[in-house]
C-alpha cells in the first residue's frame, strides 16, 4: 500500500472520519452533532504536531505529514463549517457563494502554510513560533463558543452563522499575525473547549 503508517498519523486519520460522520449529521438536519464533531477534530488537531515531532521521520515522511495534516484539515475545518451552516437552514444563493468564499479562503491558507512550512523546513529546525492569518484550526473553538448563543439569537442565527463564516473567510488570508500557542495554551483552549459543551448542553436542555 502506498503512504506512510505509523502512530504519528493516527490523530489526523481519526479527526478525518470524525468530520464525515460530522458531515453526514449535518445532512441529515442534526447541526449540534455536527458541532460536536468539529469539537473532535480540534482537540485531535491540537496534538497532532507534537506527537509527530516524538518520531524520528525521514524528510518524506515529514513532507507527507504536512500534506495529509492539510488535506484533513480542509474537510474538517473548511466542508464540515459549510454543512453546518447549510443544516441550519443557510441555502439560497448568497449562503452558497458565502461557503465558497469560505472553503476557498481555507484552501489558500491552507496551501500557502504548505508552501512556507515546506521552505522554513529547509531552513530551521525549530518549532514554528506564529501563524500568518487566522489557523483554519481556530473555527473548532470559535463556532462552537457561536453555537452556544443559538437559542439566545433565535430565528436569526443561521444569519448570523453565516456573516461569522464570511468574517473567518478574510482573517484567513489576512496578514495578521498569530503566536502559536505553547502546552499552557493548549490547556486553555482545551478548558475552554469543555466549557463550550457544558453551555451548549446547558442551553440545549433550557430549550
Amino acid at each position: 500500500m502506498i503512504g506512510f503508517y505509523n502512530y504519528t498519523v493516527v490523530p489526523t486519520y481519526i479527526s478525518l472520519v470524525s468530520s464525515v460522520f460530522g458531515i453526514i449529521s449535518a445532512m441529515n438536519g442534526k447541526p449540534t452533532i455536527a458541532i460536536f464533531c468539529l469539537m473532535i477534530s480540534g482537540l485531535l488537531d491540537m496534538f497532532d504536531g507534537k506527537i509527530a515531532r516524538t518520531r524520528k521521520r525521514t524528510e518524506a515522511e515529514k513532507n507527507f505529514g504536512i500534506q495529509l495534516d492539510s488535506l484533513c484539515d480542509l474537510v474538517c475545518f473548511g466542508v464540515l463549517p459549510t454543512t453546518i451552516g447549510f443544516a441550519l437552514g443557510l441555502r439560497h444563493i448568497l449562503s452558497t457563494s458565502i461557503f465558497a468564499v469560505y472553503i476557498l479562503g481555507a484552501l489558500i491558507r491552507l496551501a500557502y502554510f504548505n508552501v512556507m512550512e515546506e521552505e522554513r523546513q529547509k531552513s530551521t529546525d525549530e518549532v514554528r513560533k506564529y501563524y500568518d492569518g487566522l489557523p483554519v484550526t481556530t473555527v473548532a473553538l470559535i463556532l462552537p463558543f457561536l453555537y452556544g448563543f443559538k437559542s439566545l439569537i433565535g430565528k436569526y442565527f443561521p444569519q448570523v452563522y453565516g456573516g461569522m463564516l464570511l468574517l473567518i473567510a478574510i482573517l484567513f488570508i489576512s496578514k495578521i499575525k498569530i503566536r502559536k500557542p505553547g502546552w499552557t495554551g493548549l490547556i486553555i483552549m482545551m478548558a475552554i473547549g469543555a466549557l463550550e459543551i457544558a453551555f451548549i448542553v446547558l442551553m440545549s436542555l433550557l430549550r
